[in-house]
């Protein structure tokens, strides 16, 4: 999955976020190694020791290896499968690894099926098949859960749990998870070149106003893009930028801001709430002065678009393990995807990044990441972090199954009885 791509080098691996095309053979789409080398920057190789035993050589220290070793990106696959497919994309498609569940179809934008792998070394999976449908109204989904249609339905806004629950033979389940939903910045935009027209941008959302009317308090306005459960390496002093309409009016005035149209892109349907989170902050920069004119697109590859009106989008940021590295890092750093993409970059949190993935000193560590925060969410902002993601999925009491704190829904022996 690194191409030739090499360990130890921090420069910038360039991505264009696009569906793959087939390639011959087994040649990778270039998003593959840019990817590979965000999740595991120093890796050299991997020997099989023997039929239990692998050994990781990385090319510098890592006190992070065992979070990379759990996150995606380091699954276990058939090297079989692998050999015997045509080419990246038919594997991909139907790849074979150590999970419950075998894929059997793929319809892109339309379903995913998957069936039961019996020697699943977790247990015997409760399914024999599960079939996944993209259904984007959020209407749609609810009456076919009402009407047996499905059996699930997923990604509720919670202005909609009461009204499902009024049905006594259904419920709610779900809550935050370790994402932070984000608007991201590109600097190379002639307008927002100015870091003090970013910084308007972060001064003039009122985050609470969005947990409460959108989310009905069942979310939270984090402390910047960071989890507590970092432990030693969480920063308790800081906060997110704070809602200011005057600052960010000074700010706009201070960068000679003559109401120039800013584009907005985002992607309908993609999270929840996203089209009335977008609204209420096109009217929050609105109300200090800014030109946001909302742009909605029908894939990534439009999203990332590098056109000149490339400007701000809408994202999000996970945690995948209990270290800043896997979040800030692996997103704003060297070959985060911002800067694969073109869209932001700053040649000191680029040092700092380094320092962190290498580094064995925690206090050092530490100092290292709130100077990353103070120039990734002040100073020259990449992006500004709007609140924390919550996801919440609706079934029949009757199921009896309980909702991860993720994206991801688990169907592994022992979450589901029926």
């Amino acid at each position: 999955m690194f191409g030739e791509t090499e360990a130890k080098s921090r420069s910038t691996i360039q991505a264009f976020e696009k569906i793959p095309t087939p390639r011959p053979g087994k040649e990778l789409p270039p998003d593959v190694p840019a990817v590979a080398r965000r999740i595991w920057p120093d890796l050299v190789r991997v020997d099989a020791v023997d039929k239990y035993t692998v050994r990781f050589y990385n090319a510098t220290p890592d006190v992070t290896i065992e979070g990379r070793l759990s996150r995606y990106g380091s699954d276990i696959m058939n090297r079989r499968a692998w050999e015997q497919s045509a080419s990246y994309l038919d594997w991909a498609r139907k790849p074979v690894t150590t999970g419950p569940y075998k894929v059997v179809e793929l319809k892109p934008d339309v379903s995913l099926t998957l069936e039961a792998h019996d020697e699943y070394w977790g247990g015997r999976p409760p399914l024999k098949r599960i079939r996944f449908l993209e259904v984007p109204e959020v209407a749609s989904r609810i009456n076919g859960l009402l009407s047996g249609e499905y059996q699930f339905a997923c990604d509720i806004p919670p202005d909609q749990i009461a009204g499902i629950e009024k049905n006594s033979a259904f419920e709610v389940q779900g809550g935050t998870i370790l994402n932070h939903r984000l608007t991201v910045f590109d600097k190379n935009n002639a307008v927002l070149a100015n870091p003090l027209v970013r910084r308007a941008f972060t001064h003039a959302i009122d985050r609470q106003a969005i947990v409460d009317s959108l989310w009905a308090g069942r979310t939270r306005v984090p402390k910047g893009l960071q989890w507590e459960f970092y432990g030693d390496m969480f920063n308790a002093d800081w906060s997110v930028p704070a809602y200011d309409p005057k600052l960010a009016q000074d700010l706009l005035k201070q960068a000679n801001y003559k109401g120039d149209p800013i584009p907005y892109r985002l992607l309908n349907n993609y999270y929840t709430n996203q089209v009335a989170t977008a609204q209420v902050l096109v009217e929050m920069w609105k109300s200090v002065g800014l030109n946001v004119q909302i742009e909605t697109k029908e894939n990534w590859s439009q999203i990332m678009e590098r056109a000149p009106t490339r400007a701000v989008r809408d994202w999000s940021n996970s945690a995948a393990f209990n270290d800043p590295v896997s979040s800030l890092v692996a997103q704003h750093g060297p070959n985060g995807q911002q800067q694969q993409i073109g869209e932001w970059t700053n040649a000191e949190l680029n040092k700092l990044s380094e320092f962190l993935e290498t580094s064995t000193d925690r206090a050092a560590r530490k100092k290292a990441f709130h100077r990353m925060l103070e120039i990734a969410e002040r100073e020259d902002p990449a992006y500004t972090v709007l609140h924390q993601n919550a996801t919440f999925t609706a079934k029949p009491k009757s199921i009896k199954w309980k909702a991860s704190p993720a994206f991801a829904m688990d169907f592994r022996a022992g979450n589901f009885e029926a």
